[in-house]
């Protein structure tokens, strides 16, 4: 390898293992959420507490990053601080639906929303950003829009779950994409927007006393445990999204749902022939677009190698 294509490639490779971190992390945060349910927690204290901690971690990450004057020049700028409030409202509802629904007994229908939501990043990788896709992501979103008509035959109405979960987040990553502010500033500035209104809602259940969340030392520590927990992944997603094309991200996608999905599995949920068949056509559909994404990673190889063999 030559040494001018070493920094790029090295790079391309931190970014490939912040985008596999920040969704094995999201595979594992629905357990967190279910521990602090348990506790009486409502998923809008869960939501308020999320952003709220999530705050200082983020804080951190821009200190790390020497990015403050970059977010304080984001604080001032009219259209970025709107771009920044879009995403942090579709983050936001992402959020609250995925709370409520794994501690609903829904968590299978978590796991369908985020297999749909990389074969959405490829249609809009394909309208917005004009990436092209072959015969391979036809087939991939084909399969999936059959997994999700089954779906709803199944539940006896549209997946509303998985379809809202799946949208918000291709909006979000979609938003980010276009947000001209690195991945700490982002991730900061949406934090605060949202942690106002939080910390006004915790503020009115705690002079009710209703707030579940303030009641002991045990649940406020895992409220507090909420902040890194979302920060990081957000963080490690953000980043990633910039350097990596929008059809990839959607391949690292097929983790976390893998993992949810099982846990609804082994957790008891009701798992039909006809459910089953669904996630059989969204698993079919995720095989297949592995296999493009695995067919152009090597015709990429192929042809850096072409370009480097003059220069060795």
């Amino acid at each position: 390898m030559s040494p001018a294509s070493a920094p790029g490639g090295d790079s391309s490779r931190l970014a490939l293992g912040a985008g596999i971190s920040a969704y094995v992390i999201w595979g594992l945060v629905p357990l967190a959420f279910q521990v602090i349910g348990r506790m009486g927690v409502s998923p809008w204290e869960i939501l308020a507490h999320r952003t709220i901690w999530a705050v200082p971690t983020a804080l951190v990450f821009v200190w790390l990053a020497r990015q403050g004057r970059q977010s304080l020049a984001v604080l001032r700028t009219g259209r970025t601080m709107a771009w920044l409030s879009l995403s942090a409202v579709l983050i936001a509802i992402n959020w609250l639906v995925f709370i409520w629904a794994v501690n609903s007994g829904r968590v299978l229908e978590t796991s369908l929303g985020y297999y749909i939501n990389p074969l959405l990043n490829i249609a809009a990788g394909a309208l917005i950003f004009r990436e092209r896709i072959d015969r391979i992501g036809q087939a991939a979103i084909a399969l999936a829009v059959v997994g999700v008509v089954l779906q709803a035959l199944a539940l006896g109405h549209l997946p509303f779950v998985s379809l809202t979960l799946a949208i918000s987040f291709c909006g979000y990553g979609i938003v980010r994409k276009r947000v001209a502010a690195d991945a700490q500033t982002g991730l900061l500035v949406e934090c605060l927007l949202l942690a106002i209104p939080s910390s006004v809602f915790v503020l009115w259940l705690m002079s009710r006393g209703d707030s579940v969340g303030t009641g002991s030392p045990t649940t406020f520590l895992w409220l507090l445990a909420c902040g890194p927990a979302t920060a990081l992944p957000l963080m490690l997603f953000s980043w990633a999204a910039r350097r990596v094309p929008l059809s990839a991200m959607g391949f690292l996608q097929f983790i976390a749902p893998t993992m949810t999905f099982f846990m609804g599995v082994l957790q008891g949920e009701p798992f039909t022939p006809l459910r089953a068949a669904s996630f059989a056509f969204i698993w079919s559909g995720a095989a297949v677009f592995a296999l493009g994404a695995w067919r152009r990673s090597r015709a990429v190889l192929a042809a850096e190698k072409l370009v480097e063999a003059p220069a060795e």
